[in-house]
Order: structure tokens, then sequence, then C-alpha cells
């Protein structure tokens, strides 16, 4: 009896077909194998209604053909894309650059595609207009970035209608959120120095409305408190090595300021040139904590105490929260927080003795 055509095993001794160049596709493979067009494509998704004589002569054909199915056929067929959306807010600096990559690799491992798109501008629309492009690319799901108060807002306002996992800010109900503990970074910096000897230490806050020196801040304030030491009044960056060191600068000049925490290693490494500049050796009269250890934080003058955030973490951990939540919408797994590590090298030292 031949074999049924739709889930018949191919003849042996078929040689491949000439093509004259064209690449073959499903027909060829089911043409080849004695099956129906239907028959390939639930072997491709791994049907289980599948014989495993039928799905061993198709994929002998396949091997035949050199046929290699496209990722468009197989959504088509199963229903799913395999590609995630990303949208991030400031994808230039140190942290969600390392961010995007690792989201990058555990998406390929995983067997998805990442589709990411970059907004200058956070307001509605425009997070609309991101979500609206990624969900016609097919995207099954969103990871935002959403380093500031804004972008969270415009994110809430916006209403996503795709699996989505929030980073660095908590959109809350029930929105799964990844983020680093930035606030037990500060504290544990902060500690450092006083257990130093430090009688207080100054800070070099990031920009207000960033959700990361806002913690920061709180951070390194309620450790003063707590420890009873004064509290000077904080000094505002822009993240940019170049307002560590204006910002230095001032700090410099003041003989009682000998710790400086600051809320970036691009700060630190501002304020680093600002007091060697102005005589002040560090760690002599001044320790100097930056805070992401950023690849050249160890291979500074001197190196640089710093806050270890591991973004590839960060990023791996928020990829498979929103896979759980892809494939199980009421998962309860709504929040991950990566833990940080202070990692001490040259920049501090014990208090001068006055």
């Amino acid at each position: 009896m031949p074999p049924s055509p739709t889930d018949g095993p191919a003849p042996k001794g078929r040689s491949r077909r000439n093509f004259a160049g064209a690449r073959p596709v499903m027909d060829d493979v089911a043409r080849l194998a004695r099956v129906s067009k239907q028959t390939v494509s639930r072997v491709l998704n791994d049907h289980p209604a599948v014989r495993a004589e039928t799905r061993e002569a198709v994929r002998a054909a396949m091997d035949t053909l050199g046929y290699r199915p496209s990722r468009s056929a197989r959504s088509l067929a199963s229903g799913r894309t395999r590609m995630l959306g990303v949208i991030s807010f400031d994808a230039a600096r140190y942290g969600p650059a390392s961010i995007l990559t690792a989201i990058n690799t555990a998406a390929q491992e995983a067997g998805y595609l990442i589709s990411s798109i970059a907004v200058a501008t956070a307001d509605r629309d425009t997070v609309v207009r991101a979500a609206a492009r990624l969900s016609a690319e097919g995207a099954e799901g969103v990871i935002a970035i959403a380093p500031q108060q804004y972008v969270r807002d415009a994110l809430a306002e916006a209403r996503i209608d795709k699996p989505l996992v929030v980073m660095e800010s908590d959109l809350g109900g029930g929105t799964p959120l990844a983020t680093a503990d930035s606030r037990t970074g500060a504290r544990k910096a902060t500690e450092h120095l006083l257990a130093l000897g430090h009688r207080t230490v100054h800070h070099i806050a990031g920009p207000m409305g960033w959700i990361s020196a806002d913690l920061r801040l709180a951070g390194w304030r309620e450790t003063l408190e707590a420890a009873g030491a004064p509290v000077p009044e904080p000094l505002a960056g822009d993240w940019s090595a170049d307002s560590g060191y204006a910002l230095g600068r001032n700090l410099a000049e003041l003989p009682e300021v000998t710790a400086v925490f600051a809320s970036n290693d691009q700060m630190a490494l501002g304020a680093l040139r600002a007091f060697h500049e102005a005589g002040r050796p560090v760690p002599g009269e001044v320790s100097v904590v930056g805070y992401d250890d950023i690849p050249e934080a160890a291979h500074l003058l001197p190196p640089l105490t710093t806050v270890r955030t591991d973004f590839a973490e960060l990023g791996t951990r928020a990829l498979h929260m929103l896979l759980q939540r892809i494939d199980d919408p009421a998962s309860p797994d709504t929040e991950t927080v990566v833990p940080v590590e202070l990692v001490v090298r040259r920049s501090t030292g014990p208090a001068a003795r006055t």
C-alpha cells in the first residue's frame, strides 16, 4: 500500500530536485516526503500527533533539499513570533547598555530575537508609538528600561497591552519589576567611609528625577543620620565625568572634606582628577567611592573603590520574568531585586589624623 498522502514516509532513493538556484520551500519538502504541507508544518513545530517514521521522513527530505524554515513561516504555523521588544531611554550609558547586551544574550539562549527601540523623549505619545511599533512587529512581550520618574509616568499612561516587565521604576498594579538595590549600595559605600574614621561623607548625586540617583541619595542620607554624622548638602551632577570634575573642584577647596561618595563611576573619575589637580591626594587626604564598577574602575589611579551592580544578572532576570509572564500571565513573581557588592580598592583609606 502506498504511503498516506498526509502521514506517510518518503520513498527511499529520491534524488535532490533541481531548483535552478531557487530556495526550496515547504511544498517541495511535502512533495519529496509524500506527505501534506500540514504534516511538514507539524514536524517543524514538534507536534506530538506525528508518527516517528513520518517525522524522520520529513526531516530526511529537509536535509536532502537543504530546506531551512523561515522564522516568519514558523511564526504563522505556531502563532508565536519568538520576538520580544525592548524600550530603552538612555541606552548610551554603561548600565543600560550592559543590560541590553544581557537581555539579547539571554533571549538568544531562549530562542528569541530582540527588537529594541531607543526613545529620546519619554512623553506618553512617544511611548505609545514605540509600543505600537513593537506590537506591529509581532513582539510577544516588552521590557521597558525606565530610569526616570517621568518615564515611569509615561509608561503608566501608555497602558501597553502586551506582557510587560519594567526595569528600575515600579509601576504597581502587578507589573513585574526588575531592579538593583541602589539604596543598599549607597548604604554600603557610606558605611565603609564612616568605618574608616571619616567624620562625615559628602555626596555627588545623580540628576534629580532619576530613580537610582534618588535611591542612592536616600541611602546615603539615612546612613549618615543613623550614625549621628553631619549631613552635608549634596551636590547634583549629571552622570558625566565633566560634572564630577566641576563639583570635585568645589569640594577640593573645602579642607573639611575627607570622604566623597559619587553616585556613579564617571562622576567619581572627574572628582579624582579635581582632587589631584588641587594637590589633595587620594586616599591620603580624601577618600572617594564611586558606583557601578565600570570596566575602567580597576585601572584608574588610584584604582577606584565602588559599588558593583551585576547588570548582566539584572538583564537576564528581566528577560526570564518576561518569558514567565508570557507563558503564565497570572504568574505571582512580580519583583526581583539584584543585590549589589562593595568592591574595595585603593581610592579609600583611613581618615587623616588632625
